[in-house]
C-alpha cells in the first residue's frame, strides 16, 4: 500500500511539474528566460531528469508505467519550448527591424558609378557602324613578324616608309606591330580566294612617339574590302556613311591625294569640322576640314601577297586612329588624357 501511495504522490508531482512548466514556458518574456527554463526542466539536474532518476525504488511494473508518463512529460516540455522559442525569435526580429529601420528621407552618401572608358565607347560605336554595313571584325597578334608588318604590305627592308613608323623591335624579325594592317594579310590568306571580303581590324599598335597628338601605344581601326569591280567611289561612299553616323547627318568628307606603300592610288580623308560645321574656326585652322584617316585602293602586290589575283579583283583599305576619332567626337586637343586615368576626365568627357 505504501508503494501505491508513493506512486500516487509521484503522479501528482509529475502533473504539477507539467502544469508549472507549461505556465512558465508560455509566460517566458525572452529567449534567455526560455533557455533558463529548459535547463530547469530538462537539464542534467533538471526537475524531469531528477524525477526519472528517483524511480529506481519502485516495482518494475510501476516504474515502467510512470516512466512512460515521465517521458511523455519530457517530450511535451520540449515541444512547448520549441514553440515558444519560435514565437520569441519572431518577436525579437520584428523589434530589431523596427529599431533599425532606415530613414529614407535622410540624404544618402553619394556613390560614384563606374562607366565605360571614352575610347571603349567610341570603339563600340565605330564597330556598330561598320558591322551595320556588313563588315566583320577581325583580330591579329600585337607582337608581329616583320614580314606581315612591312614586307607583305609592299614595304621591303630599306624602304623609306619604314622611317615614318618608329618601331619597337624585339629581334631583327619580330616587333610590336606599328599598325593593324598586318591583319589584312592574315585575313586575306585565311579567306582567299573567297569573295567578298569585308572586315575591320581593331586593336593596340605601338610607335616611339609621345607628345600632345601622339602616344607610344594607341589604337587603330583598319578597314578592308575586296571584291570584283570595287572602286574609289565605293570607298568614298563607305567613309561618308561612317562620318554621318559618327558625327551627324550634316557631316561630309573629302579625299586628298596622298601616298601609302600598300595602296595605289592613295588618299587622305578629311571630315567637315565637327566644331564649326565646315565654316572655319580655330580648331580646323579656318579650313573647315579635319583630317581623320588614310585610305586608298589596295596595291596589286598586297593583293598577291594575300592570295588574290589583282587581274580579277580589286579592293580598298583605310586606317584610322581611334584616339583621333574620339578626340574629334569629344572636342579634345590632347591625346594623353585618354591614358592618364584622371577620374575627373573619365567621369565628364562622355557628357561633353
Amino acid at each position: 500500500m505504501a508503494n501505491d501511495a508513493d506512486l500516487e504522490q509521484r503522479l501528482r508531482d509529475l502533473t504539477l511539474v507539467k502544469d508549472t512548466a507549461r505556465s512558465e514556458i508560455d509566460n517566458a518574456a525572452d529567449t534567455e528566460t526560455l533557455e533558463a527554463l529548459r535547463i530547469k526542466y530538462l537539464g542534467k539536474k533538471g526537475l524531469l531528469s531528477t524525477f526519472l532518476k528517483g524511480l529506481g525504488n519502485l516495482p518494475q511494473e510501476k516504474r515502467r508505467q510512470i516512466g512512460l508518463l515521465a517521458n511523455e512529460a519530457r517530450e511535451l516540455v520540449e515541444v512547448l519550448l520549441e514553440r515558444r522559442r519560435d514565437v520569441l525569435k519572431r518577436k525579437e526580429l520584428e523589434e530589431r527591424l523596427s529599431a533599425e529601420r532606415i530613414d529614407v528621407s535622410l540624404p544618402a552618401t553619394p556613390v560614384l558609378i563606374g562607366r565605360k572608358h571614352p575610347l571603349m565607347e567610341t570603339l563600340e560605336e565605330v564597330e556598330r557602324i561598320f558591322t551595320s554595313m556588313g563588315f566583320e571584325i577581325a583580330e591579329g597578334p600585337e607582337v608581329e613578324y616583320d614580314y606581315y608588318n612591312f614586307v607583305a604590305l609592299n614595304i621591303p627592308k630599306g624602304h623609306p616608309a619604314r622611317d615614318m613608323q618608329a618601331s619597337f623591335y624585339i629581334t631583327d624579325e619580330i616587333l610590336l606591330r606599328t599598325h593593324t594592317s598586318p591583319v589584312q594579310i592574315r585575313a586575306m590568306r585565311s579567306k582567299a580566294p573567297a569573295l567578298p571580303v569585308r572586315l575591320i581590324a581593331t586593336g593596340k599598335v605601338y610607335r616611339r612617339d609621345d607628345d600632345a597628338t601622339h602616344s607610344p601605344m594607341f589604337h587603330q581601326i583598319e578597314g578592308l574590302v575586296i571584291d570584283k569591280r570595287v572602286t574609289m567611289g565605293d570607298l568614298k561612299g563607305v567613309l561618308l556613311e561612317f562620318a554621318r553616323q559618327m558625327y551627324g547627318r550634316q557631316a561630309t568628307v573629302r579625299l586628298r591625294p596622298s601616298y601609302f606603300p600598300f595602296t595605289e592610288p592613295s588618299a587622305e580623308v578629311d571630315v567637315s569640322c565637327t566644331v564649326c560645321g565646315g565654316r572655319g574656326c580655330r580648331t580646323c585652322k579656318g579650313t573647315g576640314w579635319l583630317e581623320i584617316l588614310g585610305s586608298g585602293m589596295v596595291h596589286p602586290k598586297v593583293l598577291e601577297n594575300g592570295g588574290y589575283d589583282p587581274a580579277k579583283v580589286t579592293g580598298f583599305a583605310f586606317g584610322m586612329g581611334l584616339e583621333r576619332i574620339a578626340m574629334l567626337r569629344y572636342g579634345l586637343d590632347d591625346i594623353r588624357v585618354f591614358f592618364q586615368n584622371d577620374i575627373r576626365f573619365l567621369h565628364t568627357v562622355g557628357r561633353m
